[in-house]
């Protein structure tokens, strides 16, 4: 039987580039808004957006961890400045993010990566553990995932130790019997190896090594994680 049983894995920026995934998602909401609520889009341009955002984390400053709800309830807070009744700003806002949140999770993967995940869900089984908002089924990960774990679910955020235990205790498994891969030095190395999980850092871009963190491998493509985590058996 394979020593390594789980590996857990990051997915913006280590499965997929998530800023040109949001800017196209936000584009698609903002053409929802210009035709739906045009009144409300002028105010989400102008620069009272940053202070309704202000305002927004300051009443919900225990929900940040949860993007979702957090950009649902910027949409409204900016609905109802522009004069709608707030039950009718939470149903226009939910819309509105529904239209952003199928956007967010058309995603476009790095070259290697399908192949990576084939690879591993043939030998282990994977959990999602993401600080975003990304949905496995939406973005057709299901096939891979059998599970995943958001800061939303858990609570707080990666580094934290909660994000990976959850996964580790939802699986059975000790944190030597794991790897988690991502492309964070802190919220995804720092992170798993505090818990005594095995770590594989996804360098794709050449970052520099910061403070003392150290994975216990290191790649700079997709198709060598399958490989260093073999090695780890």
């Amino acid at each position: 039987m394979s020593r390594i049983k789980l590996v857990t894995l990051d997915l913006d920026n280590t499965l997929w580039d998530v800023d040109s995934i949001i800017v196209q998602a936000e584009a698609d909401m903002v053409a929802w808004l210009e035709v739906h609520v045009p009144d409300s889009l002028a105010l989400y341009q102008s620069d009272t957006l940053g202070e309704v955002r202000n305002e927004v984390f300051v009443r919900h400053k225990d929900r940040t961890h949860d993007l979702s709800f957090m950009r649902t309830a910027v949409l409204q807070a900016v609905m109802q400045r522009a004069g709608y009744a707030e039950a009718e700003a939470s149903r226009l806002a939910q819309r509105a993010f529904e239209v952003f949140f199928e956007g967010r999770n058309r995603i476009v993967f790095f070259p290697g990566a399908e192949d990576m995940l084939t690879a591993l869900a043939e030998r282990y089984t994977l959990i999602a553990l993401t600080n975003g908002n990304a949905d496995i089924g939406k973005a057709g990960l299901a096939t891979y995932f059998q599970g995943a774990f958001s800061s939303a679910d858990v609570g707080v955020k990666k580094p934290h130790a909660r994000m990976f235990e959850a996964s580790l205790e939802h699986v059975d498994v000790a944190a030597h019997q794991a790897v988690h891969v991502g492309d964070h030095l802190v919220d995804d190395v720092q992170g798993a190896a505090g818990v005594g999980m095995h770590t594989v850092w996804v360098n794709l871009n050449d970052a520099a090594h910061e403070g003392d963190v150290h994975p216990t491998h290191e790649v700079s493509d997709l198709t060598q994680v399958a490989e260093v985590i073999r090695r780890l058996e």
